[in-house]
């Protein structure tokens, strides 16, 4: 295994084990629920914006690794950022996570996103590790309709 292979795993396990951004928000803006039925994921999304920015972003639920993980890097990557920003965000992570197998993914603007980058090689894993960022571009849109990736 390549050691940045090593790597990105060892920081998948790490937001698994110790999710940034798990817990509700007293008073959210806007709430958003996400389903994996295949793989069991459950997930509640919690935001606040202040003047077009996400002000606070966090999370509940359960679900596979990659799934709590990617929750966990996406709280932390949208945090601060416009909705905007996060919309630009969530596009280039469903292209990466998408994108072919011989594609590698932009280290420099992914940053640690890039993690996510080799489930594109597992398609059921896709759903996983998308199902936090889907359930956010609902939250932002106000959407009130549960999110699966059925």
């Amino acid at each position: 295994m390549s050691d940045l292979r090593e790597l990105y795993q060892q920081l998948i396990l790490d937001h698994n084990k110790n999710p940034r951004n798990f817990r509700t928000l007293e008073q959210p803006d806007r709430t958003s629920v996400g389903m994996n039925p295949l793989c069991g994921d459950h997930l509640h999304l919690y935001l606040n914006l202040e003047d077009g920015l996400i002000s606070d972003v966090t999370f509940q639920g359960s679900g596979c690794a990659i799934s709590k993980a990617s929750a966990s890097l996406m709280t932390d990557a949208v945090k601060g950022k416009t909705v905007e920003e996060a919309e630009a965000i969530f596009h280039k992570f469903q292209n990466m996570v998408t994108a072919d197998i011989h594609t590698e993914p932009d280290l420099a603007e992914m940053g640690k996103l890039a993690v996510f980058s080799g489930v594109r090689e597992y398609p059921a894993r896709v759903k996983c590790a998308t199902l936090s960022w889907h359930t956010l571009h609902a939250a932002l849109e106000g959407e009130g309709q549960p999110v699966t990736t059925e």
